[in-house]
């Protein structure tokens, strides 16, 4: 019988109360999907005439508008973050006291405070000084999601870039230092490459929460897509109530939808990370130019004498 470093392997009578306790739990969460799927339909939320809303072409256009002002924030927070990361990570591993010890501070403050307070803040901040931010001030709303998703994330992917850094060897650092190569180029040329590529996967996952988080941006009434949808099911009636569960049903699997895009974008960047070749390729094997010789211990070092050699010269006198 196995066991686990965290648990004793079950035995048969156990296996028979886990297969129990699954099936019960699994009958659970069915029966509490079927029932919320009764009540909704009782209420009318599945009915043709709601459903025919998304039909209306001004409808499909605000869905659309969301979207779209969804993945700018994305995008622009994403690049924003992974700079910012880069930056803060190789600030923290700087051999100066107090750049290191400024990016600790940006990056535990940053981490330590919610999200949603740093967006808030800084959309008062742009609102406050709205005349004197010139192009910021007119788009308050987005760039302080922009600023805060970027802040906040950044902070996170430094953490992740410094695990990068720590699992490169050692001694590969020692052999760096070894060829003369200075603070600024092992950081560049050695650690920061191979800390991406080993944490693309991580990096990439986060970017999902980037993505996910724009949705924040309905506090401070920017336009993003959960915005738009509460705003339409706001304003829309059909039947004598407001489409707030269709709508919802609507944004939440576009929400998916897109965390999964990007899920899969991860898994085929790490897949074909494993399958790409890098280093020094290793010659392939050949018969050598000219075959080797092999030494007659009854000749001389210099091979056999020949005609063209000349008259043997006496050994020189070694003095005992």
């Amino acid at each position: 019988m196995s066991s686990s470093v965290l648990y004793d392997a079950p035995g048969p009578k156990a296996r028979v109360r886990n297969r129990i306790y699954s099936v019960v739990g699994t009958a659970a969460i069915i029966g509490l999907i079927v029932f919320v799927i009764m009540r909704l339909a009782d209420r009318g939320h599945f009915e043709s005439e709601v459903w025919k809303t998304f039909n209306y072409s001004n409808v499909r256009t605000t869905i659309r508008d969301g979207i779209v002002t969804t993945l700018k924030v994305f995008a622009l927070a994403a690049v924003l973050s992974l700079v910012l990361g880069a930056i803060l990570a190789v600030a923290r591993a700087s051999d100066r006291r107090a750049v290191r010890w400024l990016a600790t501070g940006f990056i535990e403050l940053f981490r330590a405070i919610p999200l949603l307070i740093t967006i808030y803040a800084l959309w008062v901040l742009f609102l406050t000084y709205k005349g004197d931010l010139g192009a910021i001030g007119t788009n308050n709303g987005f760039w302080a999601l922009v600023i805060g998703l970027a802040i906040y994330n950044g902070a996170v992917q430094a953490e992740v870039l410094r695990a990068g850094f720590n699992a490169v060897p050692r001694g590969q650092v020692e052999a760096a230092y070894a060829l003369g190569l200075r603070k600024s180029q092992v950081m560049t040329m050695l650690l920061l490459p191979q800390a991406i590529r080993s944490m693309l996967p991580t990096i990439i996952s986060q970017l999902v929460v980037t993505l996910k988080d724009t949705s924040l941006g309905y506090i401070i009434t920017y336009a993003e897509l959960l915005y738009a949808g509460r705003q339409l099911a706001n304003t829309t009636l059909v039947n004598g109530q407001y489409i707030y569960v269709p709508v919802i049903m609507v944004v939440g699997t576009i929400y998916v939808a897109m965390c999964m895009a990007l899920s899969a974008l991860a898994t085929w960047v790490e897949k074909r990370g494993r399958r790409a070749k890098t280093g020094i390729a290793v010659a392939a094997a050949a018969e050598p130019a000219e075959a080797p010789g092999v030494l007659d211990p009854s000749e001389p070092l210099g091979g056999p004498a020949t005609a063209d050699d000349g008259p043997d010269e006496p050994p020189a006198k070694v003095n005992q």
